[in-house]
């Protein structure tokens, strides 16, 4: 049997609902259909925008320490593109490309966070190495991933809210619609694109409001360390829409426990001893802002109770694990026959051809470590700390993207660099070769786990609309090819025009910040100096995560608020509480209407998540342009803090009005 491709046009009603006892969630496209997938268009499309946003995507990440999220502005690129062509793109075909393309901002994000520390600590890696690096991580983070796909898109189906994904699908099937429903997605992305881009890229107003120009907020910065933060963008406020209350609060609240409860303890202890450092500080407390106290001290903690709660999220997920590997054994063993029983919306690629993945991805990154000249043990050890932590973050951030869109990437390098430094050290391995070693096995952890989590996200959009997961698993192998190896020149190119993390005497190149690999840099030279470990602040965070799971609450979702800065926490809640209260409004006005509220909600949702997207990727471009400077566009009160602030609290309380207004009205076509 087989589709046209026109026929797939709308969202059945439970795509983002938990399912009652028996029943079954249908895609839009149905299991028996037969669209075209992975074709020619769609690779070559999918592996052209890869290749361009991952080289942008990587000059981003060195610049402002922000890595673009590629997949949403391809989502709305692919659109665009089917309209191109005699037989037009089907829906599955642009889940392809968004899928393949997307992988550019996920290997991009392990690459930028690792590698530039190699040049700023003078090792100089081979380009051979670099992209041995990229691609033995990204394919890690997808063979790792697939068997838990049927646990985190099919058995938590409803109970995740998925945001990226929920903006990606709603892109594909809205513009395969078309009608009034595209004209609104088209509407709140191009008024989040304007908005984002203009306070991300000049001077227009302030982005984060933290009302310091009050005599209140100031006297709490100054004498407790209490700092109120707000980012004022409209993609974050989308973010919290679809995230929903209950789990925006939670974020939230973990973001209150961090800044509102343990920096300001740190600071009243640390204040009473004013002439010294405590680690892992450099300098005494009694002198840091609360956002080194934050940076210093506190994200520790975090990093703790991130890692704590991927410990339960393992555990919780080992039944459906085994279950997925059974099917999977099962249909290898029945061969052909077993194969055709499972539906083709439920077929991943062959358990053998996972095996096989992982063993020649052992067999590079052991061949990777033996050119390092070291000894034996430290090699078998250096393997096993590369497979245990990649297969472990990998569950980490599948849940992570699916709760929050957020992935702890820098927080699970940290904890990586941190573990193995002080397993590595107990062998022998220490000076320039460990601090190599070490970061090696850090940039594949790294890109393992950014990639993971993208393509969680790429396989649930794909199993809401009806995609095959064998043929997103199959592109996902080509996009890592093409992003390793363009990411490694990329960054090998901008080594020769540019300084990475501070400026050297004598250097007249201009300068890359490169703030997470400086961070990296900082740690793993500080470990292979053999200085301490803070455990207790590790410790802390773990102990924050069990109370968490003994209260029932989600407890990665507050670990991300503990790990996060305040300011990206703040807008997700005001983004939830307007989806709880729409959703308060849709129920009072009941059947078809209240369907169509809910509808409207997570379009303009997806739209200002859509729009954010597109806003960072321009702003990114821009600042590729020779003498660009944020004063290009200056508005006379930029400078003055309270006008710039309240307009930017203003403009952005309009945005929410923007979303409630529009979520309500309805259109002609839908009277």
């Amino acid at each position: 049997m087989s589709a046209t491709p026109t026929a797939a046009k709308t969202l059945p009603d439970n795509a983002y609902k938990e399912l009652a006892p028996g029943e079954v969630y249908r895609p839009t496209v149905p299991a028996a259909a037969a669209l075209p997938e992975l074709t020619g268009r769609s690779v070559w499309w999918g592996l052209f925008f890869c290749v361009v946003f991952t080289i942008a995507s990587a000059y981003s990440g060195l610049k402002v320490g922000q890595v673009m999220e590629a997949a949403i502005p391809i989502s709305i690129l692919a659109i665009g593109l089917a309209r191109m062509y005699a037989r037009r793109s089907s829906l599955l075909e642009n889940v392809i490309i968004t899928g393949l393309g997307g992988m550019a901002g996920s290997v991009v994000a392990g690459a930028v966070f690792t590698l530039p520390a190699l040049y700023l600590l003078k090792l100089d890696p081979h380009p051979l190495q670099m992209i041995l690096i990229c691609l033995a991580g990204a394919c890690l983070g997808v063979l790792f991933l697939i068997p838990l796909r049927r646990y985190f898109v099919r058995e938590m189906h409803g109970k995740l809210p998925y945001p990226e994904a929920t903006a990606i699908t709603e892109v594909l099937v809205t513009g395969e619609k078309g009608g009034s429903q595209a004209k609104l997605l088209l509407e709140a992305t191009a008024i989040a694109g304007v908005y984002d881009f203009l306070v991300t890229t000049f001077h227009v107003w302030k982005e984060y409001v933290d009302f310091q120009f009050t005599g209140f907020a100031r006297m709490l910065t100054e004498r407790a360390r209490v700092v109120a933060s707000f980012d004022a963008i409209g993609f974050i406020l989308g973010l919290g829409y679809v995230m929903g209350l209950r789990s925006s609060m939670i974020l939230c609240a973990g973001g209150v426990l961090s800044n509102f409860v343990l920096v300001p303890l740190v600071w009243m202890i640390g204040s009473h001893i004013p002439d010294a450092a405590v680690y892992p500080g450099t300098v005494p407390i009694a002198g840091m802002t609360a956002a080194q106290i934050f940076r210093n001290y506190v994200r520790f903690v975090g990093v703790g109770a991130i890692a704590t709660a991927g410990i339960f999220g393992i555990l919780k997920s080992l039944k459906i694990v085994a279950g997925s590997f059974g099917v999977a054994l099962r249909t290898f063993r029945g061969g052909a026959d077993a194969a055709a029983g499972t539906e083709r919306t439920d077929r991943d690629i062959p358990v053998m051809s996972i095996l096989l993945g992982v063993i020649l991805s052992a067999i590079g990154v052991a061949a990777f470590m033996a050119s390092l000249k070291t000894s034996v043990i430290v090699l078998l050890i250096g393997l096993a700390l590369t497979l245990l932590f990649s297969f472990f973050f990998t569950s980490v951030a599948a849940n992570a993207i699916a709760t929050t869109a957020r992935n702890p990437v820098s927080g699970m390098t940290m904890l990586t660099i941190i573990i193995s430094s002080v397993v590595l050290l107990q062998f022998g391995l220490s000076g320039t070769t460990g601090m190599f070693f070490v970061m090696a096995i850090a940039g594949m952890v790294c890109t393992a786990l950014s990639v993971s989590g993208q393509t969680i996200t790429d396989l649930k959009a794909g199993y809401w609309l009806g995609s095959t997961p064998a043929a997103q698993e199959k592109a996902k192998f080509l996009g890592a090819l093409a992003a390793a190896v363009t990411v490694s020149l990329t960054i090998i190119l901008l080594a020769q025009a540019f300084q990475f993390g501070d400026a050297a005497v004598g250097d007249p190149r201009v300068v890359l910040p490169s703030p997470q690999a400086s961070i990296m840099k900082a740690l793993v030279e500080g470990f292979m100096s053999r200085q301490p470990v803070a455990y207790i602040l590790f410790g802390a965070g773990g102990a924050i995560a069990v109370c968490m799971e003994m209260l029932g609450v989600p407890a990665l979702i507050f670990a991300l608020g503990m790990y996060l800065p305040l300011e990206l926490n703040t807008p997700a809640l005001v983004g939830g509480a307007l989806a709880h209260f729409l959703g308060k409004r849709a129920e009072a006005a009941g059947g078809r209407q209240g369907e169509q509220i809910r509808e409207r909600g997570v379009i303009i949702a997806s739209g200002l998540m859509a729009g954010g997207a597109l806003g960072g990727v321009l702003g990114a471009a821009f600042r590729l342009i020779p003498g660009f400077t944020e004063d290009w566009v200056k508005t006379p009160f930029y400078g003055n803090e309270a006008a710039s602030q309240l307009v930017s609290a203003i403009l952005f309380a309009g945005l929410c009005i923007y979303l409630w207004v529009r979520s309500l009205k309805q259109t002609r076509e839908e009277q």
